[in-house]
């Protein structure tokens, strides 16, 4: 057995300087501390930590100042190593590093080694990439990404709203005037909202041409309506754009936090919800909790609606348009109707406005030329020849503008073998506004086919005379508006009067839509009017009860 003192003298012996020699191979900062009756001292370094300045005197050391609690707590764990993140500085000028406390040897608890890795640049490089995937370029402000990390942040308990605003008008501006007097528009309306709000709110540009707004609310909700007035009186100073001064008008949706469970960041999509509101109304609008639940229900409509249009399980009624002279049947109109696997019979006010948002209106429409084309193809074959009545079909702006009709329809001909003068085509005013060229190339196209034109809806809207003389219109609709308490109202007698007459001058003949008495045809049909449409002959009926119509009405004078 060796003795004691031998034993004594082979006893390994670890020294500052040994330790010291071993950190100066190490190319970061590092430092070997022991605990010394709950003082931590600094037993060695290399020089890679000196000129860190982190201080080399354990009583004026920085690194002891804020670590020396967890440098404690580890020394007397049971712990081999331990990571962790250390900020050094203030806001302005501050070091990111990546701190790992390790004991080389578990016999020597009081005794461990630090070292630390700058993650300095690589923090700053990745705020920057932040910074710039966050902010728009244009304008300088929070794009959508980072106005919605922005609102994340926030506590649950903060009272705030958000308020989306949308240029009016900003895509025609942009295509007239060109990209440049677009962005210069972007740059100074960002400039003009951002004086009008409080040092604590806070701007954003979320979409192309619409801008966000994170308040705070301190005592109640009249503040987002005074912000949103104050929003719309600032800009409403003309800009100065190129050579011209252009007015610009934007549309105001208002969200609140509270406005329904969820997370922050659906106070955006709550805000431009409303937009869609402010843009019919023209004031700023609040979002309500139906918006959402609405624009769930169109888009589960527009799913159904497209199978069924790719299923063709959709139909046609028909309503009868008679002579007013005679109580002849000259003509049908046809109604498209659905009614969905459920037994569901869905408005046609819901699913067409559907269908023209999501441009299934094309499909739709398509179907709707063919399935009349059949149909009268149907009666006549039935009939043994022609049945002696034409069909009416409502063509919809979006799809004249999408779609060539000329074509469609001549296809439906050549496939039932109708001429095209069995045909009348419905157009309503605000279809040839829309695209007056267009429109008036693809009537022309009809024209050639033989078919019969007509103005659905007429006195609604924005007519213009110079269209009524060039256009190759067969037929005024009178709107039900004006029809209907007709014979109660002197005003609506004169409107429709007005309109007979003028229908007149120009040779076209008239259809007034909303006739339900036999007293409202007659007068109707003293004044000039050459068809009468509504509940008094007869409601939308399916094809076979149409046809059985056809030979068996009188005239209901």
């Amino acid at each position: 057995m060796p003795s004691p003192a031998l034993e004594e003298t082979v006893k390994p012996i670890v020294t500052s300087d040994m330790i010291a020699r071993g950190l100066e191979l190490v190319a970061i900062p590092a430092v070997h501390v022991v605990l010394n009756a709950g003082r931590i001292e600094l037993f060695a370094m290399n020089r890679a930590y000196r000129l860190a300045g982190f201080g080399v005197v354990a009583e004026r050391s920085r690194m002891i100042a804020e670590l020396g609690d967890q440098i404690r707590a580890f020394l007397g764990s049971q712990q081999i190593r331990s990571d962790f993140d250390w900020v050094l500085g203030d806001e302005i000028d501050c070091r990111h590093y990546r701190v790992t406390i390790a004991r080389s040897d578990p016999i020597f608890r009081e005794r461990c080694t630090i070292s630390f890795i700058d993650l300095t640049s690589q923090v700053q490089t990745e705020r920057s990439l932040r910074r710039e995937m966050t902010t728009d370029s244009l304008t300088g402000l929070l794009n959508r990404e980072g106005f919605a990390d922005l609102i994340e942040e926030l506590e649950d308990h903060t009272v705030r709203a958000v308020l989306a605003i949308d240029l009016d008008r900003f895509g025609r501006l942009n295509s007239c005037l060109g990209s440049l007097a677009g962005d210069e528009l972007l740059i100074t309306v960002a400039r003009r909202i951002k004086g009008a709000l409080r040092a604590r709110d806070t701007l954003a540009r979320i979409g192309g041409n619409q801008f966000g707004i994170l308040i705070s609310i301190d005592q109640d909700r009249e503040e987002a309506q005074a912000l949103a007035e104050r929003i719309h009186r600032t800009l409403q100073t003309p800009f100065r754009l190129t050579d011209y001064e252009i007015n610009v008008e934007c549309s105001v949706g208002i969200a609140f936090g509270a406005d329904e469970s969820g997370d922050n960041v659906d106070l955006v999509r709550h805000a431009q919800f409303a937009v869609k509101r402010a843009k019919v109304s023209g004031r700023a609008e609040f979002y309500q909790v139906q918006d959402f639940a609405i624009a769930r229900a169109q888009f589960g409509m527009e799913t159904a609606l497209r199978r069924a249009i790719e299923h063709r399980d959709l139909r046609l009624a028909y309503q009868p348009i008679c002579d007013l002279a005679t109580g002849r049947i000259v003509s049908f109109e046809a109604l498209a109707r659905w009614t969905d696997k459920d037994g569901h019979e869905h408005s046609p006010t819901e699913f067409i406005a559907v269908a023209e948002e999501s441009g299934l209106i094309v499909p739709l429409g398509r179907w709707a030329i063919e399935e009349a084309a059949q149909t009268l193809a149907r009666w006549d074959a039935t009939n043994g020849g022609p049945c002696g009545v034409r069909l009416a079909v409502n063509l919809s702006a979006i799809q004249l503008q999408r779609d060539a009709i000329a074509p469609v329809l001549q296809a439906a001909l050549d496939s039932t073998g109708l001429s095209g003068d069995r045909f009348t085509l419905e157009l309503t005013e605000s279809a040839i506004v829309s695209d007056p060229d267009r429109i008036a190339g693809t009537m022309h196209a009809l024209k050639a086919l033989g078919t019969n034109l007509a103005m659905d809806d007429f006195g609604t809207g924005y007519s213009n005379l110079a269209y009524l003389q060039k256009l190759p219109i067969d037929i005024l609709k009178i709107d039900r508006s004006f029809v209907t308490g007709m014979l109660a109202d002197r005003d609506k007698v004169s409107i429709v009067r007005a309109i007979l007459s003028l229908a007149q001058a120009l040779g076209m003949r008239t259809t007034a839509e909303g006739v339900e008495t036999h007293e409202l045809s007659q007068t109707l049909a003293a004044l000039g009017c050459t068809y009468g449409q509504g509940y008094f002959y007869a409601r939308p009926l399916e094809p076979d009860a149409a046809y059985a119509m056809i030979n068996s009405i009188t005239a209901m004078n």
